[in-house]
């Protein structure tokens, strides 16, 4: 699976697979329905899911090679992240230790089609009213 597969699924979810997201670690921005945030990460031995409101959303400026102005415009591309002053409404843990007798760093190792099961295992505990459809 790549994140473009990924971001299939999401949509047919009902779900947006955001910018700055990357299968290695798994580290996973998603934009729900209601438009807040969910940022998913396997690190360690941990899978967490934190959910974020909608105003978590930053964008970044990213400066030019050069920035002369020349070659290349003085600024370079907008990448969105979450803002480093952004608190999780919520935050989900698995832990691989207890769960899966992980000692290491297994989850960071997780390929994301190994990881991704585990994002729809935490899904539903963000809200109770949150419906999605299941994944097979």
């Amino acid at each position: 699976m790549n994140l473009s597969a990924l971001a299939d699924l999401f949509a047919s979810n009902g779900l947006r697979l955001l910018p700055g997201s990357h299968p290695v670690p798994v580290e996973l921005y998603v934009e729900l329905p209601d438009a807040s945030i969910a940022r998913f990460t396997a690190r360690g031995r941990s899978l967490r899911l934190r959910h974020y409101s909608p105003d978590a959303l930053t964008s970044v400026v990213i400066a030019a090679e050069c920035g002369c102005g020349d070659h290349h415009p003085t600024t370079g591309p907008d990448r969105v992240t979450l803002s480093a002053f952004a608190t999780p409404l919520t935050e989900h843990v698995l832990d691989g230790e207890l769960l899966f007798g992980w000692t290491g760093h297994e989850a960071g190792a997780l390929r994301l089609a190994d990881a991704v099961p585990h994002f729809f295992t935490l899904l539903p505990l963000l809200e109770p009213s949150r419906t999605l459809v299941s994944v097979a």
